[in-house]
């Protein structure tokens, strides 16, 4: 399995240099790579303080990595933060942000790359967010006793970690000093195949969502384009989702505004889309205070705004979930809404348990969206009850970034 592991890592290298030239993201991937230990040293050469190295896959995970890398930070002001990133969706977008002392692309997972990165960045703690493990790196960390912890980690039955083929996966938990799990069938499954170094910690975004909530940017744009009127913001939507939402924004009958921040934002597709709008629409960067209120649906054309765009609305659809994945529910939830979206949701533990707490919705056609939204927008009383349970829901589940360094204070320093 050790060799299946090192060729799917050689054939992962190849299909993205084979791609590169036709790929955006791929092309990222590997020029972001590309004399990255040669920008680590010299990043590095005259640093004489102590390091903490976080790593996240991507901008999901960052979102759950920085409350603790900033709590850690506000407690052990001495440390310096060394960040790094799997996917160029992570880097790109994160590579600015002003909590972290170096960002880098982490060089792909090999024994030469483990021991050379390590050696450059020193760390002297090592935390990786919810699904990364790469063998190499977890090996060389260990070997050199530098403490290494993985959070905001979920675990499902249906991972190699617990098939009879599993073990060379297995050796990876056993390098962790301890693993923060976000539910208790984490806790049990990862007991059931004898890592024991493990507690429920929760998942840091909500820590994350709260504080967004709590340090929203008004937007007076935005505001002059709700006026008095209910509105929706849609989030992170892909064409899929477009299918679904469009027949309700078509809707006259429905007195809705709407806000749309497409997860990728393309001029011809923004486009394309406000063709099929059969309302009044503007894109942001076109918008202006004089006339904004006439129009219905306003789309986003820039990156950045969406966390604190849900602030303008009575109700929310979260893109994703009738394709590759589900976006983040839980910063609309945070601001008291219904959330809608689609039916591919089973590996999101957040959006299951807003369903059975009564403040998410999962939809599967246009007709299901259209039926949820009217019954929401008629009863003004069942509208604020579920609002009132999606905030509540995020409330409830904060508190994991303290704990979490708090235990690091009490066991490693």
């Amino acid at each position: 399995m050790k060799l299946l592991y090192q060729l799917s890592l050689l054939f992962y290298q190849w299909l993205i240099a084979l791609v590169s030239p036709f790929n955006v993201k791929a092309k990222q991937f590997r020029d972001g790579r590309i004399n990255i230990f040669n920008k680590i040293q010299a990043a590095m050469a005259s640093n004489n303080a102590p390091v903490a190295w976080f790593h996240c896959a991507s901008v999901g995970e960052f979102e759950q990595a920085r409350p603790v890398m900033e709590l850690f930070k506000l407690k052990k002001p001495d440390y310096k933060i060394c960040l790094t990133f799997f996917s160029p969706s992570g880097y790109e977008l994160r590579k600015n942000y002003a909590g972290a002392d170096w960002i880098f692309y982490l060089p792909v997972d090999s024994a030469t790359n483990a021991k050379r990165f390590v050696a450059l960045v020193k760390p002297s703690i090592a935390l990786f967010t919810k699904y990364e493990f790469w063998y190499f790196y977890l090996k060389t960390l260990h070997e050199q006793q530098i403490p290494i912890y993985s959070f905001s980690a979920i675990f499902r039955e249906k991972q190699v970690f617990f098939k009879p083929y599993g073990a060379f996966y297995r050796s990876f938990l056993q390098y962790f000093d301890h693993i923060f799990v976000q539910d208790e069938t984490s806790l049990q499954l990862l007991q059931s195949i004898g890592v024991n170094k493990v507690s429920v910690a929760g998942d840091t975004r909500f820590d994350r969502v709260a504080e967004i909530c709590a340090n929203k940017k008004d937007i007076p744009l935005v505001q002059k384009f709700k006026g008095e009127s209910l509105c929706m913001v849609i989030g992170s939507s892909w064409p899929q989702d477009m299918e679904v939402l469009l027949p309700l924004m078509n809707n006259t009958t429905i007195q809705l505004k709407y806000i749309i921040a497409p997860h990728e934002i393309h001029a011809s597709e923004i486009t394309a889309l406000m063709a099929q709008i059969g309302k009044k629409s503007v894109r942001f960067s076109e918008a202006n205070e004089n006339d904004i209120h006439q129009f219905d649906v306003l789309l986003i054309d820039n990156i950045g705004m969406l966390s604190s765009l849900y602030q303008y609305g009575e109700m929310a659809y979260v893109g994703g979930a009738f394709g590759k994945g589900l976006h983040n529910v839980l910063e609309p939830a945070t601001f008291g809404m219904p959330v809608f979206f689609g039916p591919k949701y089973s590996k999101f533990n957040e959006a299951i348990q807003l369903i059975k707490v009564g403040g998410g919705f999962s939809i599967a056609s246009s007709e299901a969206l259209e039926s949820m939204v009217k019954k929401m927008y008629n009863d003004e009383l069942c509208r604020k009850q579920v609002s009132q349970i999606s905030r509540d829901y995020v409330l409830q589940h904060t508190g994991g970034s303290k704990s979490i360094v708090a235990y690091l204070l009490r066991h490693t320093f």
